[in-house]
């Protein structure tokens, strides 16, 4: 089983760097797309998943299109509040990507058009623009992951 999550240009590092800890408490591998809107050593990113940074497989790409091509035969599902499908219509297979834009645009029309079927959202009241992005990743991560019924994850808590 593995989580991808992809994130298009993101722009507040705040944002990745709690990414960033969801993706080392799922076991996700993180896919960052430039342009950043930030540097990968900026302090507010670095104190957001200070402790996670090192234990997250981060991959970095010059554009999409040579993410796309790389996992050419793995299932990509595309997050935007412009989607016909609620993320929980899908049965997720054991390896798919889950693809984020940036946070004051969101994905390419283009992209979203041209993916139209794969494109997924989260419910939530119409006046309201968007969640916040590292939120969202997180409620998309973890139906993969009961999907696949927390696998590889502790499924008990431990009492002190």
């Amino acid at each position: 089983m593995q989580l991808h999550i992809v994130l298009v240009e993101p722009e507040i590092p705040q944002n990745t760097g709690n990414i960033v800890r969801t993706c080392s408490a799922t076991g996700a591998t993180l896919h960052l797309v430039e342009p950043l809107g930030f540097s990968v050593s900026d302090k507010y990113l670095k104190r957001a998943g200070l402790d996670y940074w090192n234990s997250v497989d981060i991959h970095y790409y010059k554009n999409f299109e040579t993410l796309r091509q790389k996992y050419n035969e793995s299932p990509f599902y595309y997050v935007s509040t412009k989607a016909s499908h609620v993320y929980t219509e899908f049965f997720y297979p054991e390896e798919c990507f889950f693809v984020f834009g940036k946070e004051t645009k969101g994905l390419p029309e283009s992209l979203l058009a041209n993916n139209y079927e794969s494109c997924i959202r989260i419910p939530m009241i119409a006046d309201i623009r968007s969640l916040n992005l590292s939120n969202s990743v997180a409620i998309v991560a973890y139906e993969f992951l009961r999907q696949n019924n927390f696998m590889n994850l502790e499924r008990f808590g431990h009492l002190s």
